[in-house]
């Protein structure tokens, strides 16, 4: 592990962001020598950013989430001003939010341009809340923030030198496909896949079109079958529903306290239990 810089942090909100947990699970990280390190669901990045790992292999299914990370490692300079162009303004952010109605046009844009509306409608919708509808469009409302931070150019620069330093490999792939080429028995897997919902009205898959029901999650339980019997160590987060809990019954789970912000109602607000999953001590 290089030495670690604080201000390699997350950029945007991610729906199941782990800021606030990184307390919890830095202590069941595995404590033998780690060579190589996997995320195979990225999402905001957070534990990444914390181990901030020397070599990894990342993968979101979400394309422009890696577009993002890409761009952030190759032109952060130009993204920074990109981003400076786009004000905490209602009109400009419907604006900037419908340039994905026309796919046309919206393919004729740059991957900095894109990045910049990425970030920018992450800090300025309603509660940092990433979804798209069925046609693939974001469709989160204007979030009515005062000073929201659209421009945080020292994130921005930290996590581009850790990126230009570090051997990571980027990819958006479906999740099989990166646990499947995982060969190093001193690999680190992390797994922190859609939740499985707690109740019928709480899922939530609108990051990217399609969905992750349960047959994903049996799927996904086979591939941490496969990984232990490689003899790869894994964790994984989920919900604490009794169905995540009987799939992982062999392994070791241990309960933590999470605080939900992301809800439309914010009575929903607060702490739910998830399980950490782990095959080693």
């Amino acid at each position: 592990m290089p030495r670690k810089n604080c201000l390699v942090a997350p950029v945007i909100k991610w729906v199941g962001g782990k800021r606030q947990l990184l307390d919890d699970l830095a202590p069941l990280f595995p404590k033998q020598r780690v060579s190589f390190y996997c995320e195979p669901f990225l999402g905001g990045g957070a534990v990444l950013f914390k181990l901030q790992p020397s070599t990894a292999y990342v993968n979101d299914i979400n394309p422009e989430l890696i577009q993002m990370y890409e761009v952030i490692r190759d032109n952060v300079e130009e993204l920074i001003i990109a981003l400076g162009e786009h004000p905490n303004e209602e009109e400009h952010f419907y604006r900037i939010r419908d340039w994905d109605r026309d796919r046309e046009q919206y393919e004729q844009l740059t991957k900095v341009q894109k990045v910049a509306r990425l970030i920018y409608l992450n800090k300025t919708c309603y509660n940092g809340l990433f979804r798209v509808n069925n046609a693939g469009e974001f469709n989160t409302p204007f979030g009515h923030y005062k000073n929201p931070n659209i421009v945080n150019a020292p994130i921005l620069k930290a996590v581009s030198t850790y990126f230009q330093k570090a051997q990571l490999t980027f990819s958006s792939v479906d999740y099989a496909e990166v646990l499947a080429n995982i060969t190093k028995k001193e690999t680190f897997v992390y797994l922190d896949p859609p939740y499985d919902p707690v109740s019928d009205t709480a899922n939530f898959t609108g990051y990217t079109k399609g969905g992750f029901d349960r047959s994903e999650q049996i799927r996904l339980r086979q591939c941490c079958d496969e990984l232990n019997r490689r003899g790869i160590k894994f964790m994984l987060s989920n919900s604490a529903t009794d169905f995540i809990k009987e799939q992982y019954k062999a392994y070791n789970i241990t309960i933590v306290k999470a605080k939900r912000a992301i809800n439309s109602n914010a009575m929903k607000r607060g702490e739910v239990d998830e399980v950490v999953v782990r095959n080693y001590v």
